[in-house]
């Protein structure tokens, strides 16, 4: 069992760094006419669609600053739980 717990928690940890690839990512608009920013943008979108819309000022949107901060505070969390067992 915390092997399983083990192998979920760096799941999710290698899934915050593709959340943060996805976003710098973002940034460069001749990136996201190829297929690497297709399939990243298949796996990260369906978390940070959760966020979108929620600070943005102008044209920046900082949505993806809440949803990373609540990525991290859940990562810690798991991590923690999986330390007590």
């Amino acid at each position: 069992m915390i092997l399983f717990l083990q192998i979920l928690y760096y799941i999710l940890n290698i899934y915050f760094y593709v959340l943060i690839a996805y976003v710098l990512l973002s940034w460069i608009p001749d990136i996201r006419e190829t297929k690497f920013y297709y399939y990243l943008h298949q796996v990260a979108d369906p978390y940070m669609r959760l966020f979108r819309g929620i600070l943005v000022f102008g044209q920046m949107d900082f949505t993806p600053i809440v949803g990373f901060f609540l990525y991290m505070f859940g990562l810690q969390f798991f991590q923690a739980f999986i330390a007590s067992l």
